[in-house]
């Protein structure tokens, strides 16, 4: 294992930030992109490595590697199109710690031959795979790292459903990175929540006014979710003002859905159940045991039958001015939930340190509907 592959055992979710001045997809993304001055900066906030094209079609060449290579003393990948051992061998030249191999593009054979270089090289490798048969490729070629990349590099269209069933069905003794079509909080989440170790990110920081800053909204501020929504313009507020995940409560309560509303491509949905959870369609559900005929006050977060974060909430109908304190103490991630407001966010995420925030009677103007001047107060104070 290479500097590159080490640096995405990090534990938690990593980053492969990129440096592209245009896509055949997109056209220029940002053509002045200087990578002397951007791969440092992704570096110092919070990229386990920064990824570099150097292909003509994306405005890229070996020059802009070195660049690279002279700036910043974190692992740096070339991505182009390499199907020939010299093309390895220039890239390790020009100071790369690992390269790109894509699996449409190459037989085992070829595969096998430029794995075989990059080892004798010293270079890691991400080996790409876009459908189930390439990661099965993949697996068969003892690939140490595993791209999973939403788009399809034929008709450029974005998948991220089959992507994240992708990267669920990897094997967890593999580094998986998932590529493309990461743009928001949510979206990186869910990658984490399907066991991504990273993901590469390239034309959302292009075209951020900060690239830097975008990173780190998408690495590591809390997610947001705001609970109970049982109307469509209440969902819309929800996601205007920049909210990750859209609860909806299926069991009994004044917040009761009839069912789960639609949510944009930029939130995950959550089904929210007391005692049995069951699958409506959501990307995650929210199981609360039932006790003494209310919920407990603590639940999970589900992937499918998978737990992926605790909910940690307020005794039923009771305080407890420890649970700030409580919920500090618990690894791993924390949806921090119960009496949380636009007044007492920023507080309880300074104090706890949480993967997600969690509102819902605070943000109401009745049961179940929504004062979306509190939701926007509410998401602004946690953001």
């Amino acid at each position: 294992m290479g500097r590159f592959a080490d640096a995405l055992r990090t534990g938690g979710l990593g980053a492969i930030a990129e440096v592209k001045r245009r896509s055949p997809s997109a056209g220029d993304l940002r053509p002045d992109a200087d990578p002397a001055a951007l791969a440092p900066s992704f570096a110092a906030h919070g990229a386990a490595a920064v990824s570099i094209l150097v292909d003509e079609r994306f405005g890229g060449t070996l020059d802009d590697l070195r660049a690279a290579r002279e700036a910043t003393d974190a692992p740096l990948l070339a991505k182009g199109f390499f199907t020939e051992p010299e093309h390895l061998r220039e890239a390790a030249g020009a100071g790369a710690d690992a390269a790109l191999l894509l699996l449409r593009d190459v037989d085992d054979r070829r595969a096998r031959l430029l794995l075989d270089e990059a080892a004798r090289l010293g270079l890691d490798v991400l080996v790409e795979a876009h459908d189930a048969d390439e990661l099965a490729r993949a697996v068969v070629l003892d690939a140490e790292v595993v791209g999973v990349n939403a788009r399809d590099l034929g008709t450029f269209e974005i998948d991220r459903a089959a992507q994240l069933e992708l990267v669920a069905h990897a094997p967890r003794d593999r580094i998986v990175v998932a590529e493309s079509g990461v743009s928001t909080r949510a979206q990186a989440a869910a990658a984490e929540l399907a066991g991504a170790d990273a993901i590469l990110v390239g034309s959302a920081l292009m075209r951020a006014q900060d690239p830097a800053a975008k990173l780190t909204d998408l690495l590591r501020r809390p997610l947001v979710k705001v609970c109970g929504l049982t109307r469509e313009e209440d969902v819309a507020a929800a996601a205007e003002a920049g909210a990750d995940l859209a609860g909806f409560v299926l069991a009994e309560s004044p917040r009761r859905a009839d069912a789960p509303l639609p949510v944009p491509d930029t939130m995950l949905s959550v089904a929210v159940f007391v005692g049995e959870s069951e699958p409506v369609g959501t990307d995650l559900e929210q199981l609360y045991p039932a006790e003494n005929g209310h919920r407990a006050r603590d639940g999970f977060l589900l992937r499918g039958e998978r737990e992926v974060a605790r909910v940690l909430d307020l005794p039923w109908l009771e305080e407890d001015t420890g649970h700030w304190e409580r919920a500090a103490a618990v690894e791993g991630r924390v949806m921090l939930a119960g009496g949380l407001g636009p007044d007492d966010v920023a507080a309880a995420i300074e104090a706890v340190r949480p993967w997600a925030v969690d509102a819902s009677r605070s943000l109401e103007s009745a049961p179940g509907i929504k004062d979306h001047e509190r939701v926007r107060a509410f998401v602004e104070a946690a953001r």
